[in-house]
């Protein structure tokens, strides 16, 4: 975490400098300070940092410059807190800690509040320990939420390790542990499971934050119970009656805009037209991808939508700084420019269109113009971390064919129905034809095969299902070890050849995603760390994924983010209709159900 002193070691510093009897590190000088705590703008103010925090903020810091202070000159520029990011998921970006870190410094990110329940997935507490430990190496602030829910729906997926009430407690007392991971099991919660009510409690006795999931579209008795279990925010609205219900429940309403999530622009109406108060709403970015990182932005990209949707820019800054912070009680630690404060703060000549023009973290300069100006350190990750691909033999084109009910020459099939920019799934029907008794996917009308590779446990085992919505053609496959969240193999093809090709090549390169066409490669992004992640540089992440998006267009795809459509189809806590290594998940009754109807 950024290495700033506690404010109690420093305070007879802050004191001595603001008052003149000392002198400041660093003033930054003559700009408009936008203060979040009373949504203003105030031309010609200073600012003085002694040991990482502010010492003053007001019209003249000339009393706190010595012979040794340096002096940045504002120049008429926006002083605007450091931004925040609610919740997110580092390993959604395919990065390390490091490198998530390297790539949204220069677009004005200090503080991220993360749940690692991927990596939870794969490697249990042991995986969380090595994200919070890299976290903690960084020079901005990561504070690590203790994952919740893996499994994150017990008894409909399998995953690497399981994560106890237990575990949580341990974590508890972890330096970078904020809170806990968003409770994904709200079916659990409602009913009143132990399990998940021990994990609440053992946060809250922590007097720590309690992440939130509640996937359904009901605001009925089901939604009030979760409310009444313990979750103190929530992420997975996605409209303007979800935002308002979490929020009248005592709830902070998280809007996210990731790399295929667009949940902000129709449920910010909730402050924007209805004129609810803007303290209940964070912003944050939840799954994005490398790509989106380096050629778009993080935080900066979500105010910038947020304003675009008709927010007036101080709120949405206060929705990227103080509100997220004040909800995990950090508010007079960072999130604002005020006295006593972490000195996170961005220069910028524009409040609307926001150019990140220079970060500072904890008084530092940390990036200027787009390049970061810092190192970002490394944890050393053990071999076993890096070898968590296991099939337990080599698959071909049998382990992918859907055997039909006996004399059938057509079924009547369940199909997961992708929505493009959203979570949810649909639960479509679809007549499919029978060849050789086994049931084929039909491309004509955007059915393909979907199926989940067993990898944590080398099983060799493999269920098969239908997909619809990527509009994929000829002989193609997908395969990626990113399927959230047990995080086994999801390969989605039109070839059942091309889909064995592909599985094969990730249990060969220890985890990606890889593109295959016609019996080739076409593109492959290599992410060795659990087969979730890359160590590599953002940028030659974010190169290799570009190039399999490019691939999955070749073959024949014209969805926004598709692959993070992709990388959701396991993901049995979303309706409706999910695959895992159990088999053909309904959501909306969180039960195994038949592939075929009748």
């Amino acid at each position: 975490m950024s290495k700033v002193s506690s404010w109690a070691s420093v305070a007879p510093r802050l004191i001595d400098v603001a008052s003149g009897r000392s002198f400041a590190d660093l003033v930054i000088r003559g700009g408009v300070w936008v203060n979040v705590h009373t949504r203003e703008c105030l031309p010609d103010h200073d600012l003085a940092i002694v040991a990482g925090r502010f010492a003053y903020c007001g019209p003249d810091a000339s009393h706190c410059i010595g012979p040794e202070t340096k002096v940045v000159e504002a120049e008429g520029r926006f002083m605007i807190p450091g931004l925040c990011d609610g919740h997110m998921h580092i390993e959604s970006g395919m990065l390390t800690p490091a490198e998530f870190a390297r790539a949204v410094i220069p677009h004005g990110t200090t503080t991220m509040f993360t749940d690692p329940h991927e990596i939870a997935n794969v490697l249990g507490l042991r995986g969380v320990r090595f994200m919070h430990d890299e976290a903690l190496m960084q020079p901005i602030n990561i504070f690590t939420q203790m994952p919740s829910c893996a499994p994150s729906a017990p008894g409909l997926e399998t995953t690497g390790y399981e994560i106890s009430a237990e575990d949580v407690a341990e974590a508890m007392d972890w330096p970078g542990i904020i809170g806990l991971g968003e409770m994904m099991n709200f079916p659990g919660v409602v009913a009143g499971d132990p399990k998940m009510l021990a994990e609440i409690a053992a946060t809250q006795r922590a007097g720590k934050t309690v992440g939130g999931h509640y996937a359904s579209p009901d605001l009925g008795p089901a939604f009030h119970a979760y409310a009444a279990g313990g979750p103190a925010d929530d992420h997975e609205g996605t409209c303007e009656a979800d935002a308002i219900a979490r929020v009248r429940q005592g709830m902070r309403s998280m809007m996210r805009l990731g790399s295929a999530w667009y949940d902000v622009e129709t449920q910010i109406t909730a402050v924007t037209e209805k004129g609810l108060d803007p303290r209940g709403f964070i912003l944050c970015t939840d799954d994005s991808h490398s790509g989106t990182l380096v050629n778009d932005g993080h935080m900066n990209r979500v105010v910038r939508h947020a304003i675009a949707c008709g927010c007036d820019p101080l709120i949405a800054l206060q929705m990227a700084t103080i509100n997220t912070a004040t909800h995990f009680g950090l508010e007079r630690e960072l999130g604002s420019i005020a006295p006593g404060r972490r000195a996170d703060v961005i220069l910028t000549s524009d409040l609307t269109t926001l150019p990140i023009e220079q970060v500072f973290a904890g008084g530092v300069l940390v990036a200027e113009d787009g390049e970061i100006r810092v190192d970002c350190p490394h944890l050393d990750w053990p071999e076993d971390a890096r070898n968590t691909v296991h099939l337990g033999k080599t698959l071909s084109d049998k382990d992918f064919q859907i055997a039909a009910p006996e004399g059938a020459n057509r079924v009547t099939a369940k199909v997961i129905g992708v929505v493009e920019n959203q979570a949810p799934t649909k639960a479509l029907i679809r007549e499919l034809p029978v060849t050789d008794g086994c049931v084929q996917g039909d491309p004509a009308a955007d059915v393909c095969q979907i199926a989940l590779v067993e990898r944590h446990r080398g099983t060799g085992a493999v269920q098969n299902a239908f997909v619809s919505g990527f509009g994929y053609t000829g002989n193609m496959a997908i395969a990626s070890t990113v399927a959230h969240d047990s995080h086994h193999m999801i390969v989605v093809g039109t070839s059942r050849a091309d889909m064995a090709a592909a599985a094969n090549r990730l249990g060969e390169v220890g985890g990606g995603i890889t593109v295959w066409k016609d019996g080739k490669e076409l593109a492959l992004v290599r992410l060795p760390v659990a087969g979730l992640m890359s160590d590599a540089p953002a940028q030659e992440v974010a190169a290799s994924a570009d190039r399999m998006v490019a691939a999955m267009a070749d073959c024949g795809c014209n969805l926004n983010n598709a692959y993070m459509q992709h990388s959701l189809l396991a993901l049995v806590v979303i309706p409706e209709l999910r695959l895992s290594d159990m088999g053909l998940v309904d959501v909306t009754r969180f039960e195994l159900t038949d592939l075929f109807e009748g």
